[in-house]
């Protein structure tokens, strides 16, 4: 085997990488030991700053395959015929701790989806719970904060944890889902996922369906009880990266079937409550799943950083056949998104190979910024419209427009007739079987318990008894005898 030359950052042959030159055998460094500086300086540099949330991730590449015909509902190209393949990255992630926490903990899990799809990228930006704590993104920041560690202590406080919660009941149902069974799962493998939000698909002959997403679990779901959790981490804090990477190195590629909820656009007004509502799930027996396809994890990426710190994913890269619909929460999402990854990898983060479209062709007038690999030819031109058959518009709509009316302001959604922030958290409960209800009932008071405020504590039982009564009352119940202790 030929043996490769190392070089430096230009290109030139590096003499010796064992000894920083010096003045004499025992004399200082010098200043003109190029290699040695850019070495130094290269890795101070190694570090890009951490996603605000969803910091420690792990992903795979893999494909996604159509199985059923979907053709009335969307003309997205990718989903246009059964068989059809579409090459897929995922990252999962936890989404309170920094990227030195701990993967088996109780937490959202990130489940991101990016299609390689002929007509351009398609992101799926979805979690593995179908809902979320609040229902509009001004309070994300808030939520975010009172999630993360303390400025002050320089830890996650419960006073801050669950202060946020008495103030948000629409919380209520997601911390349900949290504190019960599924809130720690055994892998990113023995997971659901979903897109939570509620999307737009529109078909061939333009009409208009709203849907969501839920990926379940070939592998079946697994979850892990707090002690068994805690074992694990003290074990290996990477568990759940390295049962992903195990698993693929392994051949033993996870999967996931695709299924949709679809509503015709029409029946959204007249719902029983906001369709769009985060912090809600539509009933299956309103609206069945329907089968779509199967996604399919084959490969790890050869390189963490380059693929899984930095790749990018925005709700706002749709494809013809699918768009937004008018949940706040999704509508702040396609902004902050992207902005965040303008900010952590640059404007010219699309450039990247784990980012860029495979197939699709990249014609545009974006030039320049840093890290610009795209910035044409000579005589392209950086404005449109122009006389030298730069690309132009095709005047298609990639989705049905919604409608809209009323006065500009700060609006709260419309009320349905059953738009209240807790009759899910109560069906959610009398679904649990009576494990599964101690369990849920430790886990809400083994935190609660832990706060310093009286009032912090009457409010949010006063949420989980508007839930259900039996309900409110075990926890009341369990947190009394935990702070009498």
């Amino acid at each position: 085997m030929t043996q490769r030359v190392l070089t430096t950052e230009s290109g030139a042959p590096v003499a010796d990488n064992q000894n920083s030159a010096t003045a004499g055998a025992g004399g200082p460094i010098l200043l003109q030991d190029g290699h040695l500086l850019e070495k130094l300086a290269r890795f101070n540099r190694e570090r890009i700053p951490e996603r605000v949330v969803h910091a420690r991730g792990s992903g795979a590449y893999g494909y996604f395959e159509v199985t059923d015909d979907v053709t009335g509902f969307t003309r997205a190209d990718f989903l246009s015929e059964v068989g059809r393949r579409t090459e897929t990255f995922i990252r999962f992630s936890t989404v309170a701790d920094s990227l030195g926490g701990a993967d088996a903990v109780r937490d959202p899990r990130g489940f991101a989806l990016k299609f390689y799809t002929d007509e351009g990228n398609y992101d799926l930006v979805g979690n593995n719970t179908p809902v979320f704590f609040i229902k509009d993104p001004i309070k994300f920041p808030d939520f975010i904060h009172s999630q993360k560690r303390d400025p002050f202590t320089g830890r996650q406080e419960p006073d801050n944890v669950w202060d946020f919660w008495a103030h948000a009941p629409e919380a209520t149902h997601q911390v349900t889902w949290l504190m019960g069974d599924r809130g720690i799962p055994a892998s990113y493998r023995h997971m659901n996922g979903y897109g939570s939000h509620t999307y737009q698909w529109t078909n061939a002959a333009g009409e208009a369906f709203f849907v969501k997403y839920h990926f379940k679990t070939n592998q079946g779901v697994r979850s892990l009880s707090a002690d068994q959790a805690a074992e694990l981490v003290g074990k290996d804090a990477s568990s759940h990266q390295t049962d992903l990477l195990q698993a693929i190195e392994r051949g033993v590629n996870p999967s996931w079937t695709l299924h949709v909820q679809v509503m015709p656009a029409a029946e959204a007004a007249d719902y029983r409550f906001n369709p769009f509502d985060l912090t809600k799930v539509w009933p299956h027996s309103d609206y069945p799943l329907q089968r779509v396809g199967r996604l399919v994890l084959d490969r790890n990426p050869d390189n963490v950083f380059a693929e899984v710190e930095q790749a990018a994913f925005s709700p706002n890269n749709f494809v013809p056949g699918i768009g937004p619909s008018p949940d706040k929460m999704l509508q702040g999402r396609l902004f902050a998104y992207a902005d965040a990854h303008r900010y952590r990898l640059g404007v010219n983060h699309t450039h990247l190979p784990v980012n860029a479209p495979r197939t699709a062709v990249v014609d545009n007038y974006g030039r320049d910024g840093l890290h610009a690999t795209r910035n044409g030819a000579r005589h392209d031109k950086n404005y449109e419209p122009n006389s030298y058959a730069g690309p132009a518009q095709t005047d298609a709509a990639h989705s049905a427009p919604l409608a809209v009316q009323g006065w500009t302001g700060t609006h709260e959604a419309p009320a349905h007739t059953k738009d209240d922030d807790f009759f899910q958290a109560g069906e959610l409960y009398r679904l649990m079987s009576d494990d599964e209800k101690d369990r849920l009932i430790a886990n809400i008071a083994g935190g609660l318990s832990q706060v310093t405020r009286d009032d912090v504590i009457e409010k949010n039982l006063a949420h989980f008894h508007a839930a259900d009564a039996e309900y409110g009352t075990r926890v009341e119940e369990a947190v009394r005898a935990l702070r009498e202790d």
